[in-house]
């Protein structure tokens, strides 16, 4: 970029509530962050919105900063994350491959909570999906229920475990 570029970071928001997606837009195009980048980068920008075409700002809305932050703080200090629902078989299948293995988890129950739907919100930007569960391990985004239990049986889930738990003692 030259001199004169410029670059803001936006947060597009369907009308229809389902598709969240932030972008660093630069001259006359974008480029998408990747979920890591936004965990790291959103305590020290400030998100602005960007008109483009048709598009008006009256239809778009920012995260809740308060449901950003819980995501944020419970997948940086716990090893185990699993954002469920309390009826999801799903959700209780990586509940169960966990609970099997020994493995401390925190669980998060996102339809016990008053901001549930903001939480959620918040979990679809970040890995690009909107369904439950979401787990993470060592601060990554493993996938849900099934990709929890095809770690397992692959033999790939404790080691990840293991590296975690290794780097919390220290």
């Amino acid at each position: 970029m030259n001199a004169n570029a410029w670059a803001v970071l936006i947060l597009n928001y369907v009308v229809d509530g389902e598709t969240l997606m932030w972008s660093l837009v630069y001259d006359e195009g974008a480029v998408c962050l990747g979920c890591r980048d936004i965990l790291l980068i959103s305590y020290t920008l400030l998100f602005c919105f960007f008109s483009m075409g048709n598009n008006t700002s009256s239809n778009r809305e920012l995260l809740d900063a308060g449901a950003v932050k819980l995501v944020e703080e419970a997948i940086s200090h716990n090893c185990v994350v699993i954002f469920s629902k309390t009826s999801c078989p799903f959700c209780t299948m990586a509940k169960n491959v966990f609970s099997d293995l020994n493995v401390a988890y925190t669980v998060i129950e996102l339809d016990m909570q008053e901001n549930g739907n903001q939480l959620q919100a918040v979990l679809h930007q970040m890995t690009g999906d909107r369904t439950v569960p979401r787990v993470f391990v060592n601060g990554t985004c493993i996938g849900g229920g099934t990709d929890t239990r095809k770690l397992h049986q692959q033999g790939k889930l404790l080691p990840l475990v293991r590296q975690c738990a290794a780097s919390y003692e220290h």
